[in-house]
């Protein structure tokens, strides 16, 4: 399997990554896409990249800090974002439970990232948080070829994730789905195989059984796998087989 969206950059995580690694593969997840939060992290994902095979890195300005995002901060993601293993740029989007920054603010830097990748020939991945409509809106007037954005750790209803399959987006999910309180999310896991992806998010949301025990990494993706498989009536081999398929043709992995 391959997680694709985790912080392997984040303390915790980084200064142990031999040992996260090796638990991740005898886990069965020997893929990793480790997402850029601002350029200090960015630069920091491009460099774990270029240590370890099927590790690949996404840049980009989390919505939290669009106030910093400026022309320079653009050129930097783009000289970032030419770097062999950097396979998008993410995450970006809206965040409306926070607020963290200015909601206009937000909605330009995330047009600017959606130009970035267009021009890097990228794909996206989406932060959308209680922000539904105006993502959707600024994505549209973007122009931006929804096939090429996924949205990560979706948490929103099942309706939603239909409007964003029906307009060829990709949906992935986190351990959320295995809380006892994500009605919504399992709903919203109607998204058909061929859409979907797997990530951890980590070090965040550790998925039952383990919640609140462990600190989430991607060894840990193996029980969002196999409730997610569970609830699709799927096998977990033939989730994994999917899943996987549908990364490596996203992020057009080798």
């Amino acid at each position: 399997m391959i997680d694709t969206h985790c912080h392997l950059t984040f303390d915790g995580l980084l200064r142990d990554i031999e040992q996260v690694i090796d638990r991740s593969r005898r886990a069965g997840v020997d893929g990793w896409i480790t997402v850029g939060t601002d350029i200090a992290e960015s630069r920091k994902a491009v460099e774990l990249a270029g240590r370890f095979d099927s590790l690949y890195a996404a840049v980009a300005m989390h919505p939290h800090y669009a106030r910093a995002v400026d022309e320079h901060t653009v050129r930097r993601l783009k000289r970032l974002g030419q770097s062999p293993k950097v396979v998008a740029i993410g995450e970006t989007g809206l965040d409306y439970h926070y607020d963290n920054s200015p909601r206009r603010e937000q909605a330009s830097a995330f047009a600017r990232h959606l130009e970035l990748a267009a021009e890097l020939n990228l794909p996206v991945i989406v932060h959308c948080r209680e922000a539904f409509g105006d993502t959707l809106e600024i994505l549209d007037g973007s122009g931006f070829d929804f096939k090429r954005a996924v949205f990560h750790c979706f948490g929103g209803s099942a309706e939603q994730a239909a409007i964003l399959v029906a307009g060829g987006c990709y949906v992935s999910f986190t351990g959320v789905i295995t809380f006892k309180n994500a009605e919504r999310a399992r709903a919203a896991a109607a998204v058909p195989l061929d859409r979907l992806m797997l990530e951890t998010d980590c070090p965040y949301m550790s998925p039952e059984p383990v919640r609140r025990q462990k600190v989430n990494e991607p060894a840990l993706l193996i029980h969002t796998a196999d409730f997610l498989a569970s609830l699709k009536g799927v096998t977990l081999e033939e989730l994994a087989a999917a899943t996987t398929a549908n990364a490596e043709r996203f992020f057009r992995l080798p």
